[in-house]
């Protein structure tokens, strides 16, 4: 057997991040990491999860703020649908450190790997066209979690196994042969927990076990006052339900 964990929208949370790696970190059979996206923004801790994240190997796809903000680092077009956010880009951008600059350009839009004898796809949702620069807004607009719009968004990609992010609830959808699977946004969340899932794969199929670890959320959110990071009192109440 073998198990693969899944983790999405980390969105600048070092200590949720942590609690999961360590959670993670006790098991003996987990082979892989793979992250759908969106690994800063919203949090404070952009350096601290591009590290962590460099650091444990796993393999991660660009979400949609990951690549506003890198616009904004490079000087290229930035998406108009996220005014809302430049200022809180910005300042993450300004607080990037150059040297995590390479490692965001190359990332990869999606994923192909296999679970077992299963074809499976990471991507951080679905693209209307994955080749437009992410000014002309590549993805799909998001739909409600429902069976039907999952297997409806997803109908042109191919893969029995697609992971993604992006919408921050959990969606957890399967039928006989084809499995959508998004653990939830790690980063942001109304409870103190972090959530992740692990896909144990064996020779007659696969078992989605989804998880949450809790962490010390409290003394993490004011950092945003300290920092007195732009726009904090909507990202408090929007993503962490404060």
């Amino acid at each position: 057997m073998e198990t693969v964990a899944i983790i999405t929208d980390i969105h600048g949370n070092s200590p949720a991040l942590k609690a999961v790696l360590e959670a993670i970190s006790q098991r003996d059979d987990v082979s892989r990491i793979y992250c759908s996206g969106d690994l800063i923004g919203i949090g404070p801790d952009t350096n601290e999860v591009l590290e962590l994240v460099i650091r444990h190997r796993i393999e991660s796809v660009s979400g949609n703020h990951d690549e506003a903000i890198l616009a904004l680092v490079k000087g290229r077009p930035y998406p108009k649908s996220h005014e809302k956010s430049l200022k809180h880009h910005e300042w993450v951008a300004k607080h990037l450190d150059t040297q995590f600059v390479p490692y965001l350009e190359n990332l990869p839009r999606q994923i192909t790997t296999t679970f077992g004898s299963s074809d499976a796809l990471i991507t951080h949702y679905h693209y209307l066209n994955e080749k437009l620069p992410i000014d002309q807004d590549p993805f799909s607009p998001i739909v409600d979690p429902t069976f039907d719009n999952i297997k409806q968004l997803f109908s042109d990609n191919q893969e029995p196994f697609i992971t993604f992010g992006h919408h921050h609830p959990v969606h957890y959808f399967h039928s006989l042969s084809n499995w959508w699977v998004n653990p939830g946004s790690l980063g942001c969340h109304v409870k103190a927990e972090a959530r992740y899932a692990l896909i144990h794969i064996y020779n007659e199929g696969l078992i989605v076990n989804l998880h949450a670890v809790p962490y010390d959320r409290d003394t993490w959110l004011k950092q945003y006052e300290q920092y007195k990071v732009p726009d904090r009192e909507f990202i408090l109440k929007a993503f962490h339900g404060q």
